[in-house]
């Protein structure tokens, strides 16, 4: 219960915005491609974020603490610091008004075109579970479109005596471990539902800081909210039709590959594409973050092997 409490707290603590990292100064990137790199890194990021919490969240109810804390730390990292610095880097954070008009697109677009779609489509698959979850899903972000409409409008007409919305907290939803619901078409929409989940949660804690940095406390309460549900409701539900959280050793697996590929494939590709168009603080931003990745997943085998042999002395003893 240790962990799944350290565990809760640093969720609170990355929503409303506590403890991430202010990123230092740097030029913004002019590369249109080194800014695609960085844009898909982010992505990368955010869902790595999610991910390990809900492998965090999963190694706490099996009662591995080590590795739950291990899986939380390395997620406030993602997101506090290389999520945070890579966003600095295409002053991805704009004006509150600007903040506001990219989400009303995002959720907008989502609401009537991304999530209906991949309903019908599950619905064409078989899988009435995933229809069900993208019609809420839906639902949801139109709701979410509309708040955000208000808000503009709140700070656009400030004496109008329209008030900025805050939301609603919406308590998350445990994940469940397990194999995936569906497949096909609507297997690879969940997938994507879950990293465009994850990135809308990132994004809107960015957003969210920035509000309440400029005094705008209602604001960011807003986002705050708005980032909690696409974590701890939609992403977890997705996460669970998509078969996301297996065993822990499963789990580590995944994050070992994931971050072997980025420090070895990935980061190390964008730094040279960044060094050959004389974006030096990008490249070497990504050198920096693919040198972490490499101690995410160095950290992560020594779990696994330590995992794995703590299983093996509970067989023989079992013998």
């Amino acid at each position: 219960m240790r962990t799944v409490r350290a565990a809760i707290a640093v969720v609170a603590s990355t929503l409303l915005g506590v403890g991430l990292a202010q990123a230092p100064a740097r030029a913004a990137v002019a590369d249109d491609t080194t800014r695609a790199n960085t844009l898909t890194a982010m992505h990368g990021e955010a869902f790595a974020n999610a991910s390990y919490l809900a492998y965090g969240a999963e190694a706490a109810r099996n009662g591995h603490d080590d590795i739950a804390d291990l899986f939380v730390a390395t997620a406030a990292t993602e997101l506090g610091e290389h999520f945070t610095e890579e966003a600095a880097l295409v002053d991805f954070v704009g004006t509150d008004v600007a903040n506001l008009r990219t989400s009303i697109e995002g959720e907008w677009h989502e609401a009537t075109v991304v999530y209906p779609g991949y309903a019908q489509q599950a619905r064409r698959d078989g899988c009435p579970r995933a229809a069900r979850l993208f019609q809420e899903l839906a639902a949801d972000e139109a709701t979410h479109a509309a708040q955000f409409r208000l808000a503009l409008y709140a700070i656009t007409h400030p004496r109008s005596g329209v008030r900025v919305p805050i939301g609603t907290a919406v308590p998350p939803v445990p994940i469940v471990a397990g194999l995936p619901v569906c497949s096909g078409v609507t297997q690879d929409n969940l997938e994507a539902t879950l990293r465009g989940e994850a990135f809308a949660n990132a994004s809107y804690t960015r957003y969210a800081q920035h509000a309440r940095s400029g005094g705008r406390l209602r604001l960011a309460r807003l986002w705050t909210n708005t980032a909690g549900q696409e974590l701890g409701e939609h992403f977890s539900e997705a996460a669970t039709l998509a078969g996301l959280v297996r065993s822990d050793a499963e789990n580590l697996r995944k994050a070992i590959e994931g971050e072997t590929y980025e420090a070895g494939t990935m980061y190390p590709s964008f730094a040279r594409q960044a060094a050959s168009v004389g974006e030096d603080e990008a490249a070497d931003l990504f050198a920096e973050i693919a040198h972490d990745e490499a101690g995410h997943a160095s950290a992560f085998l020594y779990a696994l092997v330590d995992l794995e042999l703590g299983g093996m002395r509970a067989a023989v003893r079992r013998s």
